[in-house]
């Protein structure tokens, strides 16, 4: 099944997923940074953060596009887009 045959509720589902969890591995890494807790390198996490920030961005983008949706699931999308962008910015200015 394609993804853009996908319902779009689900599609915002997994989009908050993906950013929340992007979100968190990326704080977990700042955290460990910035306190010291854990004696590992923390770039491969925050990478795998950014890339699940991502694409969850990328998904709530692609329930923007689609063609006949409520304007309820438009101003979700829209709010997901806005999150998710400036947990990015925050990220990449902190790096």
């Amino acid at each position: 099944m394609n993804w853009m045959e996908k319902d779009e509720k689900l599609l915002l589902q997994r989009s908050f997923l993906f950013g929340a969890t992007g979100i968190v591995l990326c704080l977990l890494a700042l955290a460990n940074s910035h306190f010291g807790l854990l004696a590992a390198p923390m770039g491969p996490l925050n990478g795998v953060g950014v890339a699940l920030q991502f694409f969850g961005l990328s998904i709530a983008v692609l329930v923007l596009r689609k063609r006949k949706i409520k304007e309820e699931t438009k101003d979700k999308a829209k709010q997901m887009i806005l999150v998710l962008a400036v947990a990015l910015l925050f990220f990449f200015m902190v790096i």
